[in-house]
């Protein structure tokens, strides 16, 4: 019988050079599985909570008591269990912290041993992680490239966060891939050549000081063009623009590129741009964690015609997430893994999305590790979308490296998941 026979823990450094916890599940058959976790910048209030140390040592961001946890309580309470029970062992993880947010032991902690749990059991069955967690079949993603970075994800002064490209007309996953690389060293030069810094935010994404949102989607279709393709229909661009973080929960306004807009202002906005530039096929996060209203708003005059994407109201939480598709907000929802704390509830989460025709799409985290775990499960998984950074930083690119690794394995039998209309 194959039951873990050791789980440890340990602390590393993520993609911001920022502490992180990576954890090791030994199995009695000497098999070991490996995961690391990510951290995010821009994050949602009710995100399960990821332990750090405090104190003064790393800027107080040490991790060094979720590791213990993971070495003492959690180890004592998986050895001996079989690790193929993905769920009784999130399950037990999710007892055992006794809280509501994961705060006792640390999501950090618990996603860690999730992860390298569902590692090892594939290793152990000699089977592709994405294989092992797959229930209903395999599908490659629709990729959303970060290529032009603001917000919090960089110092550019641009409100709205992320600026996607993704490739809407593809022969393949490699073919989207080589047409964003295209696209991305073009913009590369056109913002060079426009006098702006090409310096890069933390998702890989040029972080130049453009004026305006609509100024960095004038540049990206520049950008398509000057590569030789069709904007929207080859190439389409999503918005994150994190909402969250430029809304006042005192006055309940949004500060906004120079203005303090109202929720109802800042919809004419969005429904004004969306009209402007038929390009936009997705956004998230139009409007803050804290102002449902908003979004309720936004879903009923703008469900129809674009992706609305809920991350930062949703924190991939199944309770929170019920209640959002009860009053009608958005028609997606964003997966983080470490926004929930297992992999069990991320899959519950999708799995519910599906049942309430919202699409699905997984995201990686501003400081990253070199962790594909993502990759396969978005493949496992049939989410349909993933974004995970733009065509920089090795721990970006090597999720879609790992997609190119799939899609070898997978030959004649790949198949593409199409974006919706």
């Amino acid at each position: 019988m194959i039951i873990i026979e050791q789980v440890k823990a340990r602390e590393i450094f993520d993609s911001r050079g920022n502490p992180t916890i990576e954890v090791d599940v030994l199995l009695n058959n000497g098999i070991l599985g490996r995961a690391s976790v990510p951290s995010g910048a821009s994050t949602g209030t009710r995100e399960a909570v990821e332990l750090r140390d405090g104190g003064n040592r790393l800027q107080g961001k040490g991790v060094s008591n979720a590791i213990i946890n993971v070495n003492t309580e959690i180890n004592n309470a998986l050895k001996g269990l079989c690790p193929f029970e993905q769920k009784e062992i999130d399950d037990l993880m999710i007892k055992l912290d006794g809280t509501k947010n994961k705060s006792r032991l640390g999501a950090n902690a618990i996603l860690g041993v999730s992860m390298a749990v569902a590692r090892a059991s594939a290793l152990s069955q000699e089977l592709p992680l994405y294989r092992y967690l797959s229930e209903n079949g395999l599908e490659l993603p629709q990729s959303f490239f970060n290529v032009i970075n603001g917000g919090a994800h960089a110092d550019s002064g641009i409100d709205c966060q992320e600026f996607m490209l993704t490739p809407v007309q593809r022969t393949s996953f490699r073919d989207g891939v080589e047409k964003i690389s295209n696209i991305y060293h073009t913009l590369k030069k056109l913002l060079a050549e426009n006098g702006f810094n090409t310096a890069i935010g933390d998702e890989g994404g040029f972080a130049p000081k453009l004026p305006s949102t609509e100024s960095a989607i004038e540049m990206l279709i520049k950008a398509i063009e000057s590569a030789g393709y069709t904007p929207k229909e080859e190439i389409a661009i999503a918005l994150d623009p994190a909402a969250s973080e430029f809304y006042d929960n005192t006055t309940k306004k949004y500060n906004f590129e120079g203005k303090t807009l109202t929720s109802d202002e800042m919809l004419a906005y969005w429904t004004a741009l969306i009209e402007k530039y038929p390009i936009i096929v997705s956004i998230e996060d139009g409007f803050s964690e804290n102002d449902w209203n908003g979004f309720k708003k936004q879903t009923e005059r703008l469900g129809d015609k674009v992706q609305l994407v809920g991350d930062d109201i949703f924190v991939t939480n199944p309770l929170i997430f019920k209640e959002g598709i009860e009053k009608g907000i958005a028609n997606s929802v964003l997966i983080k893994l470490n926004q929930i704390g297992t992999v069990s509830e991320a899959i519950e989460t999708i799995k519910m999305a599906k049942a309430n025709n919202y699409t699905t799409m997984i995201s990686h985290r501003s400081g990253e590790t070199g962790d594909t775990f993502i990759a396969d499960f978005s493949v496992a998984m049939c989410a349909g979308q993933i974004k995970t950074g733009s065509m920089a930083r090795s721990e970006r690119v090597e999720k879609y490296n790992q997609f190119l690794r799939i899609e070898e394995e997978l030959g004649k039998n790949a198949k593409l998941a199409k974006f919706p209309k």
